[in-house]
C-alpha cells in the first residue's frame, strides 16, 4: 500500500526539516521586533519604516515567481534546488547582520537596501526548499510526512524565537544581535546537511525546458485542482492571519492579561506541534483534503467562544488556545502536501516539471493573506477609535477587536471548507498520476 512506502530515511527527514528552524527564528524578530527597533530605537520614524517595509513586501511577492521559474530552469550536476539554497545563505546572513546589528546613525536607505537583500536571500532558500519537498518522494502519504516535518521545524523555530528572549530577559537590541548570530551558525549547518544528505535528482531535457514566466503562470492557472486548493488556502490564510496579528492586542485589551501574552502564544504553537502526528494519522484514514477540512472546522468551532470572554478570564482563553492550536498543526502540514500532488498533475498534463513555479505561487498565497489581515484589522480598529492605552478603550473598540479575532475568521474558514470540498486528487488518483508519469522517462 502507498501508506507504507518510504524513500527517505528518518535522518533524511530530519535533514530536510533542519533549514526550517533558523528560517523561522528569523521571521519573528523580522516582523515583530525590527519595525519598532528602527522606528523608535534608531529614530528612523514610524511613517518611513512603514513605507519601506510595505515597498519591500511588494518586491518580495514579485521575486517569488522569478526565483521559482529560474530554479525550475537550472538543472545541473549539483541539482536544481541545491545551488539556489547554497547561494542564498551568504546573502541572507550578511543582510541579517547589517539589519539586526547596524552602525549608529543609519536611516531608511540602509533599511531599504538590506531588507531587499535579506528577502532576496530568504526567497532563494525558501522557494527551492519548499519545491524540493514535491520531488523527494512520489508517494502520497510520505509527502505528508515531509511537509509535516518542515512545518513542525518552523513551529519549533518560532517557539525558540519566543522562548529564548523571554527566559534570558533580553532587551530588543540583544534579541536582534542574537538572531543574527544564531543565523550565522545554524543556517549554513542546516542547509549544508540538507544539501549533503538529500537527493536532488536530474531530469530530462524535455521536462527541464520551461516556457516564459508569463505563459507559465497562465498555464498553472488552468490547473483546476491547483485553483481549488490555492483558493481555499489563500482565504484560510486570512482566517489564521487575523488571530495571529491580533493575538497580543486581544490578550492585553480584552483579557487585560498582558503578562500572560507570550506564554499563551507559546501554548498555541506548542499544541500545533504536538497535534501534527494526529492529523497525519487522520489524513491516511480519510484523505488529506477531508482531514484539512476537519482541521478548519475545529478551528472555527474553537475561535468563536473568545468573542464572549471578558477581562480576567484567562482560564477559558487557555482552552481557546488549545482548541485552535491543535487544528493549526493540520492546517500547516496538510495543504503543502496536497500542493505536491498538484505538481504531479501539472507534470502529467504539460510534460514539464515546474515545482518551483507552483511553490512560488504558494509562497505568494502565504504572504499576501498575512498582509491582508493587517490591512483589514488595523484600519477597522482605527475606524472605531481603538487606543493603545487599555484604560482608554471604548466598548465598541473592544467588541470590534474581539469580533475580528474570534468571529470573522470563523466565516472565512467556512468559506474555505466550501471551496476545497470535492477536491479530486486523493491517494488513488495520485497513484494513477504517478503510474502515468513513470511511463515517461523525461519526467
Amino acid at each position: 500500500m502507498d501508506e507504507t512506502r518510504r524513500l527517505l530515511r528518518p535522518w533524511q527527514l530530519l535533514a530536510y526539516a533542519g533549514p526550517g528552524i533558523p528560517l523561522a527564528v528569523l521571521l519573528l524578530p523580522l516582523y515583530v521586533t525590527l519595525p519598532t527597533y528602527y522606528a523608535d530605537d534608531l529614530g528612523v520614524g514610524f511613517a518611513a519604516v512603514g513605507t519601506v517595509l510595505f515597498l519591500v513586501r511588494l518586491w518580495d511577492v514579485a521575486s517569488d515567481p522569478l526565483i521559482g521559474v529560474l530554479s525550475d530552469r537550472s538543472p545541473n550536476a549539483f541539482g536544481r534546488r541545491r545551488p539556489w539554497m547554497v547561494a542564498g545563505v551568504p546573502i541572507l546572513v550578511l543582510a541579517a547582520w547589517q539589519l539586526f546589528a547596524p552602525a549608529a546613525g543609519v536611516g531608511w536607505p540602509h533599511l531599504l537596501i538590506w531588507t531587499v537583500l535579506l528577502y532576496l536571500g530568504g526567497t532563494m532558500i525558501m522557494v527551492p526548499y519548499t519545491a524540493w519537498a514535491a520531488e523527494l518522494s512520489p508517494h502520497h502519504h510520505e509527502r505528508s510526512r515531509i511537509a509535516a516535518v518542515r512545518e513542525v521545524s518552523q513551529l519549533v523555530g518560532t517557539l525558540l524565537a519566543l522562548g529564548i528572549p523571554a527566559l534570558l530577559g533580553l532587551a530588543r537590541p540583544d534579541v536582534m544581535t542574537g538572531t543574527a548570530l544564531g543565523l550565522t551558525v545554524l543556517l549554513p549547518l542546516a542547509v549544508g546537511l540538507a544539501v549533503w544528505g538529500l537527493p536532488d535528482r536530474p531530469i530530462g531535457p524535455a521536462a527541464s525546458h520551461a516556457v516564459a514566466p508569463g505563459r507559465a503562470l497562465k498555464l498553472v492557472w488552468t490547473n483546476g485542482p491547483f485553483r481549488q486548493l490555492i483558493g481555499a488556502y489563500f482565504i484560510n490564510g486570512v482566517a489564521y492571519g487575523l488571530p495571529a496579528t491580533l493575538f497580543l492586542l486581544y490578550v492585553e485589551h480584552v483579557l487585560r492579561a498582558q503578562a500572560w501574552a507570550w506564554p499563551l502564544l507559546g501554548l498555541y504553537f506548542a499544541c500545533a506541534v504536538a497535534a501534527v502526528p494526529g492529523w497525519l494519522w487522520l489524513s491516511r484514514r480519510i484523505g488529506k483534503h477531508r482531514a484539512w477540512m476537519a482541521a478548519m472546522a475545529m478551528a472555527a468551532a474553537g475561535f468563536w467562544p473568545a468573542a464572549l470572554l471578558d477581562a480576567g478570564q484567562v482560564g477559558w482563553f487557555v482552552l481557546v488556545c488549545v482548541l485552535t492550536g491543535v487544528p493549526l498543526g493540520g492546517e500547516l502540514a496538510l495543504p503543502p502536501s496536497m500542493q505536491a500532488d498538484v505538481v504531479d498533475y501539472d507534470t502529467l498534463r504539460s510534460g514539464r516539471r515546474r515545482a518551483g513555479l507552483f511553490f512560488a505561487a504558494w509562497g505568494v498565497a502565504t504572504k499576501v493573506p498575512l498582509a491582508l489581515a493587517v490591512g483589514i484589522a488595523f484600519p477597522a480598529l482605527d475606524l472605531v477609535g481603538f487606543q493603545r492605552e487599555a484604560a482608554a478603550q471604548t466598548e465598541p473598540a473592544l467588541w470590534t477587536l474581539a469580533g475580528l479575532y474570534a468571529l470573522f475568521p470563523v466565516f472565512i474558514k467556512l468559506a474555505a471548507i466550501a471551496i476545497v470540498r470535492g477536491y479530486p486528487i486523493d491517494a488513488a488518483e495520485q497513484n494513477r498520476i504517478r503510474d502515468a508519469l513513470n511511463k515517461h522517462e523525461d519526467v
